[in-house]
């Protein structure tokens, strides 16, 4: 019998049951604040002022993750309330990490901001990633090994080898049997956060090709015309970023927009055309003591809406697949200042059931049956670690 799947709610719950408990344990009971010795600094620990907050939403969502009967609706609204919980006990944190494409940011999402340069110099020291995305069941495991090279804190680029292996279904893997693609990114601060303004986001504005890119699309080429066909996809994004450093809610916000003809980054094939899409995340900083700290945070990026020749395979003839918002919940340890290393691990939501095909039954009735087109990508745990020299 095939094991339950892990609800995402129970996921992300916990996560936030386990910053709050480790919240309540850093700022005393009942005061609401950490003590603290001298004039406050711009290092020094900001007031928590919800203690009595943490610590019910805590009791709250712990009763959730037991399993009690609450229905999605009340789940949903009891994440949130232990999100904002969590909100007001950040402490400072300078972000310096790379994505799974390999530019500054999130897991899937570009900041507004550049590998660090030291003071003076023109070329940064050069910032290494790896990562890894569990999707063995139908797309195949992916990895992507990284290098990005700051200029003067304006501006990065780097190249990403995307490493795959084959997935475990029969019917669809082989629409991924390659082994992987080229990745070429770059960006530019167009604006430096806090410029004129203290609210003023960072403005980056930056590009990434992928070159042979022959998944799904290129397979479905070679499955219906005969020709292996290498694409080439690109995004050209705006990411604005803002770290608020300030009480009550110190956090780390990223929104940006691109332009894009790529499915899932590359690895769902070439749109139908391009698409203006949407990204961005948040980041939640705790500390962990020693230098260190771990960071809740949540991504999304839009997909476009089709893509080429999948149409084709699906049934009715002529129907469009449905290609969800790529959605990833992490936690990512690493230094408050100036950090050099990172780890990231985390769930993502990818792509589940995104439509039909018909399969011949090499029978005569019926000639065909339809079977559901499934990803059983909705669950995907992924890991990363970057290093800045």
């Amino acid at each position: 019998m095939r094991g339950r799947e892990c609800d995402p709610w129970v996921f992300r719950s916990a996560i936030a049951v386990y910053s709050c408990r480790f919240i309540s344990r850093i700022f005393p009971k009942g005061t609401g604040r950490r003590k603290s010795i001298g004039p406050r600094s711009c290092h020094a620990p900001f007031d928590l002022t919800g203690n009595i907050l943490v610590q019910v939403t805590a009791l709250l969502v712990e009763l959730f993750v037991m399993n009690l009967s609450i229905t999605s609706i009340t789940q949903r609204f009891l994440s949130c309330i232990c999100l904002l919980a969590v909100l007001f006990a950040v402490n400072r944190l300078s972000a310096q990490n790379l994505t799974l494409e390999g530019q500054t940011g999130g897991f899937i999402t570009p900041t507004a901001y550049v590998v660090y340069s030291a003071e003076g110099k023109k070329l940064s020291h050069p910032a290494v990633g790896y990562h890894f995305v569990n999707t063995a069941a139908v797309i195949g495991n992916v990895q992507t090994f990284s290098i990005t090279e700051g200029f003067a804190n304006r501006a990065e680029v780097g190249y990403t080898r995307n490493v795959h292996t084959l997935g475990n279904s029969a019917a669809f893997s082989s629409l991924w049997d390659y082994s992987g693609m080229n990745v070429f990114h770059g960006k530019v601060v167009a604006l430096k956060e806090g410029k004129w303004n203290e609210l003023m986001p960072g403005i980056g504005v930056g590009f990434v090709v992928r070159t042979d890119d022959h998944f799904v699309s290129g397979a479905l080429d070679k499955k219906i015309y005969g020709v292996d066909q290498a694409y080439r996809n690109y995004d050209v994004y705006i990411s604005g970023t803002k770290t608020w450093l300030k009480p009550p809610i110190p956090l780390l916000l990223n929104f940006g927009f691109k332009v894009t003809n790529a499915s899932i980054f590359g690895l769902g094939g070439q749109s139908t055309r391009n698409s203006g899409r949407l990204f961005g995340g948040v980041g939640i900083p705790l500390p962990l003591g020693h230098g260190w700290a771990a960071v809740p945070s949540a991504g999304f990026a839009q997909q476009p809406p089709q893509v080429v020749n999948l149409s084709r395979i699906l049934f009715p003839p002529g129907s469009g697949a449905h290609i969800p918002t790529t959605l990833d919940y992490a936690v990512r340890v690493t230094q408050r200042e100036n950090p050099h290393f990172t780890f990231d691990v985390g769930i993502g939501q990818v792509a589940g059931q995104i439509g039909y095909t018909a399969v011949k039954t090499g029978v005569a009735n019926p000639p065909y049956v339809v079977v559901p087109v499934n990803l059983e990508a909705r669950h995907v745990l992924g890991i990363g670690a970057s290093y800045r020299y």
